[in-house]
């Protein structure tokens, strides 16, 4: 009862009036009155939506007063030291590597600019899974790094907090913990229900109540004590977690809990009872689970059949019927397999986040309390008790990718910290845990391995094409596993544990062997699986990855018992695989598979206890038959990759092409390709070498072609397989005695060597060479890539290129280039060949050696050949790798190689030589100690071959071999035929017989591995019972009857030296290449480079130091030098090799002429396309250049080829892109470039833009004066002006519609919309929308046209007053006009309706008047631009270049004689003549516009196009001089208007003085005085500027200054008539320094007498010229000023001051770091929508900042960037995306990626942030990025350009 009173009152009272009865000493009455009324007001009955319950709980917490207060009251009580910041996926944070203990730290923002790193190494970076602020918390980074606010410590000295102030959350909020439970339990229900699930709904109830939790935790330290104390609390959970007894709803929902406790164990139940009672069987039922089982050592299933529902409900059995393996058995602790029992709040609340499948908010809530230190190891304990139950849930879960990340979210906090992890280590088994629920986790995916015996393998792999693998989904919880086992603590635990050890062994059994490859020999396979990523990153994270954590704990001598046990676990797992598997000694054909993990573990830590913990090799390695089995499998691959390689393996698809590329690519290769070469290099030092090398040559299938004969059969290759096979078992053999990365190489020359060969093979960015050199791969080792040795080891071997800038606009890089000692010196083709993922970067690294070799001149003709280059010398451990190049075996493969390229056999190559050469001198440079001499003849009985005497390569290089059996089919050309002479003596026939017993019998390498294999059989008892079928009759055997094989007997009589001698000759063709005393000339250092021939004579002078037999040899052989003579009994088909080797020299230099020829073809095609200046189109832009032409131009058609005039009928056009432009409307009075605002202060002001300005003043005229004259005075177009330009190319228009024809059918062109008329340049390919015909020449007038004549001024003044008087004749209709009109009508539809209508009424032909016109003043002033603003520099510019205003000209003129201008109205006559005052204007009407405050500019281009054309040029000169007095006058008055009433006062009088002189009429300051009469005539005109000039006339004005500034009022008009002259008369404009600027524009427009110019300073007055009195015309002009009535002069008497200049237009000012904008933008909320863009982006023409893609600020279907280009550019965009520091360009309805103008310190960019290194301004780029707005020349130059469908 009491509780209802109390719920109805005030709860501020309420709450006051309870906290004051819980402060009294005596506080049970108080209590129980809070317990009633929370029973009432957290009743979780009711709906959770609700929100009465919790602003009541706000109330009582803050105990009556305020709850913002409270919150700030318990703030001021924090004491916590860290920061903890929690933020969720997407947030960027930052990262310093100089700061960081662990890997895994980062920074928020704030904490990293509060603290001093600069020079550190740090990056920002977008967080994936979230993350938490480490700032303050010594155990994760240094505490140098901390911010001010966390160094201070600023917690400790926190008052105490008051009892009183958090009394009642203690009583409050455990009760509103228990409430959020119990909806939790309620809304749950199991997945396998019936009923609809919907937790999501349940979730966003809750939503309000969880975030003030949130709230709750961001109060402080204070506030995180408390809720510490009642989550962690036992007592509290026991009283609460049930319930009242008597409360049914408790009673029920506390029985739902239980029962989703009952299912969270690992194993359920009935599982449980089960396997205890079961017995062990074989059984076929078991199936492939079996050999897991056996591996486990736990017991297998009785039945199948029992299978419960939580099993079917995990995807039921996948290989016959295989039950899960039961892993009860197995976990040391059984507690790990049982239920979660829970006894605080805490536990629950997880147990709810997991079930519930780990909430954004939930998870906030509980990272939010990590600051509190009991909290974080209390919690830590429970994650740790929950973590078998995480993963399970994981593997069910829909939405594994973002519970995985929230997971990651939680444990990277919790296992990051050393501390926390050795103590969860210690007390909650988290490592058994760990691999436990890894093995559960694989068990649910395995399936029997077919490696080797399909049929009676007992071994079982995971299955790549799971969803477990193939979404990573076990990537949490290695995660997790890696970061452990990165502290020092935890790894050593992890390796002294034995049973664990041999648990982790069998979880990376799994993988060996998965993902297996079987080759397709028939038809090519039907569907590509693409698992083999998915097996690739799992061996790297599963396997390789905590191996390499692992391997950084065992690194000194005292660890060494850690790798002794791990290598004996990873032999005995080989053991039981290879039983598993049945594997013998032969691998199974046709079939691969790149993952070993066993074999690796077991290389990696041989070599590091080998490297760093000085253990011996052999009490590592087991007896040489388990050796010979570890060598198959990684041999297996590398003869694989051989034969991807030769395309032996096409028809299973791409797929293995990519499997090859991965296992060698940089992230991979030292997990991978390395282990194994490391691998094989120890078996290779520890075998028999022959049985090496002869198994090397078996399984790269190459035996049968080892032969000496000609012809051949290969059982087991195709011939075009053979020659790169054989290549790859010989580069393999070189790589493999020549690598030394894990046979004594030092760290820092594995990074130069391996940064030298990615150098080699192209020019690198830094940052791909950072990902391009293999470094530790896992992650949180804390060895990291790049520290000091990276950056200092790259500035030793490299050279910076800067970014520079290609002609084209492509842009490039900064990058690295090596040093010319590097390739001299450094340069190895061996590493280089290793370290390749594509094959054409081998090539690619050769060709760039040879270039420099030709650049130094080292060697200049043919090409080189890969350097030798000297290796480091070999750990002591390894010595027995040289026995491999001293060997008999490889000693006839190279005697029989050399032999057969001599002779020209088939399927041998220069690559094979090289190779056989670098064999050779790799054996001469590593002698083998003679000391092992006794062993050998036990060999030797067996192998009865007496080749060569002993095993040294230098003794058996001079050896001669006289005869060699061989074995060849019938039809070879060695078979004798009965007709051969017999021999002539028996002399000679016993000698020949004798000869024959001595012939070697050479069958390489089939027999002599036979009789290895038994001796090793004989010596090891067990394999004896194995019998074995020859490997001879295994083989497939081609259909039809292969020809009989016969033995021979070849004589051949040479050694290996004599052999390398002939070669030489032949290399060099001349017959005696090496005189007999070629030793004692030789110097020995030109060796290094060069081709062929360099590198046998380096053999042969290596060979002759070394021994002095062979120098003799050498010298004698030298001696008899003869012509390589073919063998007898040879047919005679190789007698020809001289010839052949000819005619291949000659074919090839006809080759080397015919491809220059059609160069140099290419070339001037090139030239031509390119040049714009190409003679036709020359003529066809200076059309008035053509003084000296009589006839009419000729142009050239593009596209049909031919050459003629352009006629009415077939009109020619000019290919053209008609853009609309504001670029002219940006323009600004200042030449200082506006700022891009990067704080709240600053902003961008539009008004005082050109394009505003003009608005305004067209508004202001409307005002006041009729509208068709207002639109005669001005122009438009600033913004939205259309702009044409040209590339220069003709065609004819008949010729152009086929053509856009030909493309609209054309479906594949995406770049353009050829349905809105876009199209590229038949010729030169830029991009264009419009043709613009060019009028037919008439050009036999154009002499006289131009002739200057003698006519008086007021003559020429009368002529055009004429001229204007003609009506324009309507064109006959001809196809000309109609396209003169089809252009207009473009030109109409490029640019929006806004910027067209200006008029009052839209439509009339007023307002298509003025547009026409401003079409070419925009072009004019455009060009202007271009040319700088001025046109001091004379000539043609380049954007001249592109210019056809001539063409323009006529088209617009053509147009605008159809609106004639009233002749009452007509400017002309009020320019040239004193009118009677005409008093007969109604009063309702509005005036006209008075002439001074008309533009100029605009009245010229009026004209100009009103009068008949052609215009003559006396005409065109008269037009600009009355215009020249016109704005001669405006100059005045507006200077005028500048001055104080009392300059203006003495100006007045002392002009007056001057009125009556001679000269009056071209004297300034008599005409200033006279201005200023006339306008003073009325009040209003200067009193409304007097506020203004107070501040501008500090100054005082001279004569000079006024001469100054009237000239610069006049010269914006000069040039662009001095332009119009040029385009339309073809004058040559004349540059001239910009002092004499305005004597240079009146000269060459004729205002000047020449004899003036090159005295004295011009005065501008000198340049008048009138035809009627000056003072009259003056008078008549300021009167239609001081005319106007008082209203209408107030305001309009601001148009007389005008400024007519303006600075060039820019882009704006960008601060030098990036950083700045991105942090001041990336959280800027958006000024329509108020939200944070997802993409922010920002207009770098005005500053606009708008959201990119948004669909909130998306208007009729436009999203924002798209609608501001339109508004602000006119269709073109320029927007820097603050996420990604990139540029796009929108340009009308397409767009494109333009790049970044942002480069990090290494001239890099960086698109979207991904590296997130400090960036920097590159001036450069935006200088060209800013040029190419300015020149409108985005489409041509940027080539990528997609349709954006107005969704950016």
């Amino acid at each position: 009862m009491m509780a209802a009173s109390l719920v109805r009152r005030d709860k501020n009272s309420t709450a006051a009036h309870l906290k004051a009865d819980l402060n009294c000493t005596d506080n049970t009455p108080g209590v129980r009155q809070l317990q009633e009324l929370l029973d009432c007001v957290l009743n979780p009955e009711k709906p959770a939506a609700d929100t009465e319950a919790l602003d009541w709980c706000k109330c009582l917490i803050a105990g009556g007063e305020g709850f913002e207060e409270f919150c700030k009251t318990v703030r001021s009580y924090d004491n916590a030291t860290l920061c903890g910041l929690v933020w969720t996926a997407n947030f960027v944070a930052y990262r310093c590597r100089t700061c960081g203990i662990s890997p895994c730290m980062s920074l928020c923002a704030e904490c990293f600019n509060n603290g001093d790193h600069t020079g550190h190494d740090f990056n920002m970076f977008r967080s994936q899974a979230g993350g938490a602020c480490d700032c303050g918390d010594s155990n994760v980074m240094r505490e140098t790094g901390f911010c001010n606010r966390h160094r201070l410590r600023t917690g400790e000295n926190v008052p105490t907090v008051p009892r009183d102030l958090l009394l009642m959350s203690e009583m409050v909020l455990p009760r509103f913990i228990i409430c959020i439970i119990q909806y939790l339990r309620d809304g749950y229900t199991e997945p396998d229900t019936s009923t609809e699930r919907d937790l999501q709904k349940v979730l966003q109830q809750l939503e309000p109540q969880i975030s003030f939790l949130e709230e709750l935790t961001k109060m402080g330290g204070a506030m995180r004590t408390v809720l510490t104390k009642i989550l962690t609390n036992q007592q509290i959970f026991k009283d609460l977690s049930m319930g009242q007894e008597d409360n049914v709803y408790a009673k029920m929902n506390y029985e739902k809990y239980l029962s989703a406790l009952r299912n969270s164990c690992l194993v359920s139940v009935e599982e449980k009872a089960q396997s205890g009672a079961a017995e062990p069987t074989l059984g076929a039922e078991a199936g492939a689970g079996a050999g897991a089982l056996g591996l486990l050592g736990a017991e297998a299933p009785a039945s199948p059949d029992e299978s419960n529902k939580e099993e079917d409900q995990d995807g039921g059995q996948s290989v016959g019927q295989r039950k899960r393996v039961k892993l009860s058995g197995t976990a040391k602790d059984q507690s790990i397999m049982d239920s979660l029992k829970h006894k605080c709040f805490l536990e629950e609340l997880l147990f709810w986040t997991i079930k519930y499948e780990f909430p954004q908010k939930m998870v906030t809530f509980l990272l939010n309390m990590l600051p509190d230190q009991d909290y974080k190891i209390t919690f830590t304990k429970t994650f740790v008790q929950h973590y078998a139950f995480i993963m399970k849930t994981l593997m069910k879960s829909q939405e594994s990718d973002t519970m995985s990340n929230r997971i990651v979210h939680i444990s990277v906090q919790l296992f990051s910290n050393e501390e926390l992890a050795r103590h969860v280590t210690e007390e909650c088994q988290l490592l058994d845990i760990m691999v436990t629920v890894l093995l559960y986790m694989m068990e649910s995916c395995l399936i029997k391995s077919e490696l080797q015996d399909e049929e009676n393998s007992r071994h079982v792999v995971v299955n790549c094409s799971e969803p477990l693998l193939k979404n990573n989904t076990y990537w949490p919880l290695v995660s997790d596993f890696i970061n452990i086992l990165s502290h020092k603590s935890v790894a050593k635990k992890f390796l002294e544990d034995h049973s664990l050890l041999m648990l982790w062994m069998s979880f990376v059994s799994f993988f060996q062997g998965m993902n297996l490859n079987k080759r397709e020999l028939s038809e090519h396979v039907e569907f590509e699986s693409q698992t083999y990523y998915a097996a690739f990153a799992a061996e790297l994270e599963a396997c390789a990855q905590p191996m390499w954590g692992l391997l950084t704990h065992c690194k000194v001598k005292e660890t060494q018992e850690y790798t002794k046990t791990v290598v004996r676990y990873c032999l005995e797992t080989l053991q039981i695989w290879f039983d598993a598997i049945g594997f013998v000694d032969e691998p199974a054909p046709n079939q691969v598979t790149f993952h070993l993990p066993l074999h690796r573990y077991y290389a990696m830590f041989l070599s590091k206890a080998v490297k760093c913990q000085g253990l011996d090799l052999d009490s590592l390695l087991p007896h040489q038959e388990m050796l010979m089995k570890i060598m198959v499998h990684p041999l297996q691959i590398q003869a694989s990759l051989s034969e991807i390689h030769s395309n032996m393996w096409v028809r299973n698809g791409l797929q293995i092409k990519g499997q090859a590329m991965t296992y060698v690519q940089s992230h991979f290769c030292n997990s991978m390709i390395d282990p194994d070469i490391f691998l094989l290099q120890v078996c290779a030092s520890r075998l028999d070498p022959d049985y090496f090398i002869s198994s090397v040559f078996e399984r790269f299938k190459v035996v049968d072609l080892l032969t000496m004969a000609s012809v051949h059969q290969n059982a087991v290759l195709d011939g075009e397989q053979e020659r790169p096979m054989l290549e790859g078992a010989l580069t393999f053999l070189v790589i493999l005695s020549s690598l030394r990365i894990h046979l004594g190489m030092a760290d820092d020359e594995i990074l130069r060597a391996e940064m030298v060969s990615q150098l080699c093979m192209n020019d690198r960015t830094h940052s791909s060479l950072l990902d391009l050199i293999p470094e530790n791969p896992n992650p949180k080792s804390g060895i990291v890539p790049g520290s000091c040795s990276f950056e200092e080891m790259l500035s030793a071997v490299a050279d910076f290129k800067a970014p520079v800038f290609e002609p084209g606009g492509s842009m490039q890089q900064g990058m690295y280039t090596p040093k010319e000692e590097v390739w001299e010196k450094e340069f190895d083709p061996i590493m280089v060949v290793l370290r390749t993922v594509y094959r054409r970067d081998v090539q690619s690294a050769m060709d760039r050696y040879s270039a420099f070799l030709k650049q130094s001149g080292m060697h200049t003709t043919g090409n080189p050949w890969p350097p030798y280059k000297e290796r480091t010398p070999l750990h002591p451990c390894y010595k027995g790798l040289d026995r491999l190049l001293h060997c008999k075996t490889l000693h006839i493969v190279i005697f029989t190689l050399l032999y057969k390229i001599w002779l020209d056999h088939s399927n041998m190559s220069e690559h094979v030589l090289c190779m056989v050469l670098y064999l050779i001198e790799l054996g001469l440079d590593n002698q083998v100690q003679e000391d092992k001499e006794e062993e050998e003849p036990c060999i030797e009985e067996h192998c009865h071959d007496s080749w060569f005497p002993g095993t040294n390569l230098l003794s058996n290089l001079h050896h001669v071999i006289n005869y060699v059996r061989v074995r060849v089919p019938e039809t070879a050309p060695e078979v004798k035929r009965e007709k051969d002479p017999p021999p002539s003596t028996s002399a000679q026939a016993s000698n020949f017989g004798q000869n024959v017993r001595e012939a070697q019998v050479f069958s390489l390498v089939a027999e002599r591995r036979r009789k290895f294999q038994e001796i090793i059989n004989r010596s090891s008892t067990e394999a004896s019972q194995v019998v074995r079928p020859k490997s001879s009759s295994t083989r497939w055997v081609p259909p039809g009857t292969p020809p009989q094989l016969v033995t021979e007997i070849l004589e051949i009589r040479e050694s290996m030296l004599s052999l390398l001698i002939k070669l030489h000759q032949k290399l060099s063709a001349k017959q005696n290449s090496l005189s007999a005393t070629w030793l004692e000339d030789m110097e020995t250092s030109s060796h290094a480079h060069g081709d062929g021939i360099t590198a046998i004579e380096r053999v042969l002078t290596k060979a002759a130091t070394r021994s002095r037999q062979s120098k003799r040899s050498i010298q004698e052989i030298c001696g008899k030098v003869s012509p390589p003579v073919a063998p007898k009994k040879n047919s005679p088909t190789d007698k020809k090799t001289m010839d052949k080797d000819e005619r291949r020299q000659r074919a090839r230099e006809r080759q080397q002429k015919l491809l220059a020829e059609f160069a140099s073809r290419q070339k001037s095609f090139m030239e031509t396309a390119m040049d714009v200046e190409s003679p036709d189109a020359e003529a066809a832009m200076d059309l008035g250049a053509s003084e000296v032409m009589e006839s009419e131009v000729l142009y050239d058609c593009v596209i049909c080829g031919q050459s003629g005039p352009s006629t009415e009928d077939r009109p020619t056009g000019l290919v053209v892109l008609l853009q609309a432009s504001s670029v002219l409307g940006h323009r600004c009075k200042s030449d200082e470039t506006k700022k891009l605002p990067t704080t709240d202060d600053e902003h961008i002001y539009p008004a005082d833009t050109c394009g505003a300005a003009h608005d305004v003043r067209l508004a202001l005229m409307q005002r006041f004066f009729k509208d068709s004259s207002c639109l005669q005075s001005v122009s438009i177009g600033w913004d939205g002006g259309v702009y044409v330009q040209t590339c220069g190319h003709t065609l004819h228009i008949d010729c152009h519609k086929s053509y856009m024809e030909s493309l609209r059918n054309d479906q594949v062109l995406q770049g353009f919309s050829v349905d809105k008329g876009e199209f590229t340049c038949p010729l030169c390919r830029q991009f264009a929308n419009s043709v613009l015909p060019c009028r037919p020449g008439r050009s036999t007038e154009v002499v006289s046209w131009h002739m200057p004549t003698n006519k008086k001024t007021a003559v020429l003044v009368k002529e055009v007053e004429d001229l204007q008087e003609q009506l324009g004749l309507f064109p006959t209709e001809s196809n000309l006009s109609k396209e003169m009109e089809s252009v207009i009508k473009d030109i109409k539809n490029t640019t929006q309706r806004k910027y067209m209508d200006y008029g009052k009424n839209p439509g009339s032909p007023d307002n298509d008047f003025l547009f026409m016109y401003s079409v070419a003043r925009t072009n004019l002033e455009l060009e202007l631009v271009h040319r700088g603003g001025n046109l001091c520099s004379g000539g043609a510019s380049a954007a001249a270049k592109r210019s056809c205003l001539n063409q323009l000209f006529h088209v617009l003129a053509m147009h605008m004689r159809l609106y004639s201008i009233d002749s009452a109205y007509n400017p002309w006559t009020r320019l040239t003549q004193v009118a009677q005052r005409r008093d007969d204007c109604l009063d309702d009407e509005r005036p006209e516009v008075p002439m001074l405050f008309r533009d100029c500019p605009s009245l010229l281009i009026i004209f100009v196009l009103t009068m008949p054309q052609p215009l003559r040029k006396e005409h065109f000169i008269c037009l600009v001089r009355m215009l020249y007095n016109l704005q001669y006058t405006q100059a005045l008055a507006s200077l005028s208007a500048k001055f104080s009433p009392e300059e203006r006062q003495a100006w007045s009088t002392s002009g007056a003085l001057k009125k009556n002189a001679f000269n009056a009429e071209k004297s300034y300051d008599a005409l200033l005085s006279h201005v200023i009469g006339e306008l003073s005539k009325v009040k209003t005109v200067y009193d409304v500027n007097t506020e203004v000039p107070s501040m501008l006339s500090s100054s005082v004005w001279s004569p000079h200054s006024i001469e100054y500034s009237l000239q610069q009022f006049c010269l914006p008009y000069l040039r662009l008539s001095c332009l119009l002259q040029h385009h339309l008369f073809g004058d040559k404009l004349s540059g001239c320094p910009e002092v004499e600027e305005f004597s240079g524009l009146a000269g060459c427009l004729g205002l000047l007498a020449p004899a003036l110019q090159p005295s004295n300073p011009v005065y501008s007055a000198s340049c008048l010229d009138w035809t009627v009195n000056a003072f009259d015309l003056m008078t008549q002009w300021c009167s239609e000023v001081t005319g106007l009535s008082d209203t209408q002069a107030k305001k309009s008497i601001t148009l007389l001051v005008q400024d007519p200049q303006w600075a060039s237009p820019h882009l704006l000012h960008l601060p030098d770091h990036y950083n700045i904008i991105f942090q001041y933008y990336h959280k800027k909320a958006c000024t329509a929508c108020k939200k944070v863009p997802k993409d922010p982006a920002l207009c770098l023409v005005c500053g606009a900042f708008v959201c990119l893609k948004g669909l909130c600020c998306k208007q009729q279907g436009i999203c924002e960037c798209v609608l501001h280009s339109q508004h602000c550019g006119a269709a073109t965009g320029i927007f820097l995306l603050i996420n990604a520091s990139v540029i796009i360009i929108i340009r009308g309805h397409r767009f494109c990626l333009w790049g970044s103008v942002y480069l990090d310190a290494h001239g890099e960019e960086d698109r979207d942030l991904r590296r997130g290194k400090p960036l920097f301004l590159c001036v450069e780029r935006y200088r060209v990025l800013q040029q190419q707005w300015v020149s409108h020349t985005f489409d041509h130059i940027n080539k990528r350009w997609g349709p954006h469908y107005n969704g950016l």
